[in-house]
C-alpha cells in the first residue's frame, strides 16, 4: 500500500478498510480476482464493520443487562416454554403490529432470559429499544415530579420501538407513579410495542397499583393488542447435578 492511499483512507474513516486491505490484497492475488472483485471485498468489509458497529451501539444504548440469546436458552430445561411459539415472536411480526408481549411466571423461570432475547432481535434488526427494571423506572418518573421532567421522561419512553420493562410487580407504588406510569402506556399503545416480565398475574395488578379504574383502563390497553406467555415450570437457577 502506498503512503497516499494509507492516509486517504485515514482521511475518508475508513479504518478498517485500512486494516483488511493487505489480507484482502493477498486473497485477491490468490483467486486472480479482477479489480472490482477486490475493491467489491473491501467495501464489502468496511460496509459489514459499520453494520457490526452500528448493532453494538444499539446494544450499548438499549441497556442490555447480558447478552441472552434465544439460540442458548435451555429449552431442554424448561418444558414451561414452547419453543415454536418464541420462535414465531423472533421474526418481530408483534413489533410490526405494535403489540405488546407479556411474561407471567414465577422467580427464575426464564421470562427475562426470553424478553431480552427478543429484544436483542429486534436491536439487530435496526429497532430502537431500552431494557429497563421496573423498579429504577418508576423510581425516575417520581424523580421527575420532582424536576419537573415528566414530560421530557415520557417523550423518549414513547417514542421507542420496544420497550421492556422487567420485574414488575416487585414493588409498592405512590399514586403519583401509577399515573404517571399510566400515562406512558396510554401514549405507547398501539403505536409501539411494549414488553413486561411479571411474576403477577393480571388480577393481582390491582393490588400494587391501586386505584381500580385506572388500572382497569391500563389493563384494556396493554391487552388489547396482546400476547401473554404464561410459563409453569421449574425455576432454571437451580444448581445442577
Amino acid at each position: 500500500m502506498t503512503e497516499e492511499l494509507e492516509q486517504l483512507l485515514k482521511n475518508l474513516k475508513l479504518r478498517h478498510m485500512l486494516g483488511v486491505y493487505d489480507e484482502q490484497l493477498r486473497a485477491a492475488e490468490k483467486a486472480q480476482s479482477s479489480y472490482s472483485e477486490f475493491v467489491a471485498g473491501l467495501l464489502r468489509a468496511q460496509w459489514h464493520h459499520r453494520q457490526d458497529s452500528a448493532v453494538e451501539w444499539r446494544i450499548k444504548r438499549a441497556n442490555l443487562p447480558e447478552r441472552w440469546s434465544l439460540e442458548t436458552f435451555p429449552y431442554a430445561r424448561q418444558p414451561g416454554v414452547n419453543r415454536k411459539q418464541i420462535r414465531a415472536f423472533a421474526e418481530l411480526d408483534f413489533v410490526a403490529k405494535h403489540e405488546n408481549l407479556v411474561f407471567v411466571g414465577p422467580t427464575g423461570v426464564g421470562k427475562t432470559g426470553l424478553a431480552c432475547g427478543l429484544l436483542l432481535k429486534a436491536i439487530e434488526n435496526g429497532h430502537r429499544c431500552q431494557f429497563i427494571r421496573a423498579q429504577d423506572l418508576l423510581d425516575e418518573m417520581y424523580a421527575s415530579i420532582a424536576d419537573r421532567s415528566s414530560r421530557q421522561l415520557l417523550n423518549r419512553l414513547a417514542r421507542l420501538d420496544v420497550l421492556l420493562i422487567d420485574e414488575f410487580g416487585y414493588l409498592n407504588l405512590k399514586p403519583e407513579q401509577s399515573n404517571i406510569f399510566f400515562k406512558l402506556m396510554e401514549e405507547r399503545y398501539h403505536r409501539h410495542s411494549t414488553m413486561i416480565t411479571t411474576n403477577l398475574v393480571y388480577d393481582e395488578w390491582h393490588n400494587f397499583l391501586g386505584n381500580k379504574l385506572m388500572v382497569d383502563a391500563l389493563l384494556g390497553r396493554v391487552r388489547h393488542y396482546c400476547h401473554t406467555v404464561t410459563i409453569q415450570g421449574p425455576s432454571l437457577r437451580e444448581p445442577q447435578g
